[in-house]
């Protein structure tokens, strides 16, 4: 698997990944009604103010995830890769590059991710409830994690 930072010929693939495997996170929380395909979303909730990498398997962009020194805003695998690693690798290339801390947010009812960040070394340190970033018309429970106890 390689790991490397995005490139802009990446964009349909990230397309392509982020709008499946985000109409999995949204059915998991029963917020479908709430999907914004990543042409918009990468727009109103910033993705590229985010630093993103990019794992490749065989040639192919697989999955991405973007973060700042504060949080992993972003993670998403192409459904057809799921459990072959792929989010784990990313997550640990963003924890063993940087020093700091990382907080995440998971929807309430999303216990696959949940326990995915978990398994990934993040310990819960609360609950959360605000308007959904993005696409305001929706109002959304997190949990938070953070990959060092607070």
């Amino acid at each position: 698997m390689n790991i490397r930072s995005y490139k802009k010929s990446d964009w349909n693939d990230l397309c392509k990944i982020h709008d499946i495997a985000r109409l999995d996170e949204l059915k998991s929380a029963l917020l479908e009604n709430a999907f914004l395909p990543l042409e918009i979303a990468a727009k109103k909730e910033k993705l590229f103010d985010y630093e993103v990498l990019v794992a490749e398997l065989e040639g192919q962009v697989q999955g991405f995830i973007a973060f700042d020194n504060e949080e992993i805003a972003w993670l998403y695998v192409n459904p057809k890769m799921y459990r072959k690693g792929i989010g784990k690798a990313l997550v640990k290339r963003v924890l063993d590059s940087n020093s700091n801390f990382f907080l995440i947010e998971v929807l309430k009812g999303n216990s696959t991710a949940l326990n995915f960040y978990k398994n990934c070394g993040f310990k819960e340190i609360g609950i959360d409830s605000g308007v959904m970033p993005g696409n305001e018309d929706y109002f959304v429970t997190v949990h938070i994690l953070s990959s060092e106890i607070l």
